[in-house]
């Protein structure tokens, strides 16, 4: 019951944010263009910490994502409203309530995980890409802790989750990284920004 309570004010939260910026956020253009994105994966996977290194904050009390959180994540030319989703068993199958406003997908999954992890990862990841409201949209997968002895390789990871065949036709960008090695997170969010720009907000699903 409590956990029911927790996604219904989650979900809550999403319109009280939308109207704010709909109806307070009518000042001047920011001089980078903005973009809405949903980061999935599972609990575990590193979204929480990869998003709070880009933005230069402490990781030192960083908890499980309950419900979502949004950042701003700024780069040189682009800033990235990220709605970042909780992994845990009981939200995933809420994550489709969030999508609606997104213009790309950040998909985080852990690349030293356990067999079947990497198997509801695998899952969880095809169902994003052939959502209705997700299926045009530019994906980023980070292969996350790639500093661990049991990552999986890069090729690896393509095969396991038959990207090549599934994700044709797509414009995705799969990207080795860690948190020991934000340079690499940031080439990955780098080339997705650029795949964002190609764009036209007119044929974005459920964007209002």
């Amino acid at each position: 019951m409590g956990q029911c309570l927790e996604l219904s004010a989650a979900v809550c939260r999403i319109g009280v944010y939308s109207c704010f910026r709909t109806l307070c956020c009518k000042g001047p253009p920011s001089p980078r263009t903005e973009y809405d994105v949903v980061c999935v994966g599972l609990t575990g996977s590193g979204k929480s910490s990869l998003l709070t290194q880009l933005c230069s904050e402490s990781t030192d009390s960083i908890i499980p994502t309950t419900g979502f959180r949004i950042k701003a994540v700024p780069f040189q030319n682009a800033i990235l409203n990220v709605k970042e989703l909780g992994g845990a068993d009981n939200i995933r199958k809420y994550w489709s309530r969030y999508y609606q406003g997104s213009q790309g997908v950040a998909f985080v999954l852990d690349s030293a995980s356990s067999e079947d992890d990497l198997e509801m990862a695998r899952n969880e990841l095809h169902s994003a890409l052939q959502h209705p409201q997700l299926c045009t949209l530019p994906f980023l997968i980070l292969a996350n802790h790639q500093d661990k002895p049991a990552a999986r390789s890069l090729q690896e990871i393509k095969k396991y989750f038959e990207l090549e065949p599934l994700a044709r036709g797509h414009r995705w960008i799969l990207q080795p990284c860690s948190v020991e090695n934000m340079d690499a997170v940031k080439e990955g969010f780098n080339q997705f920004i650029n795949l964002l720009e190609e764009i036209d907000p007119e044929n974005t699903p459920g964007r209002l």
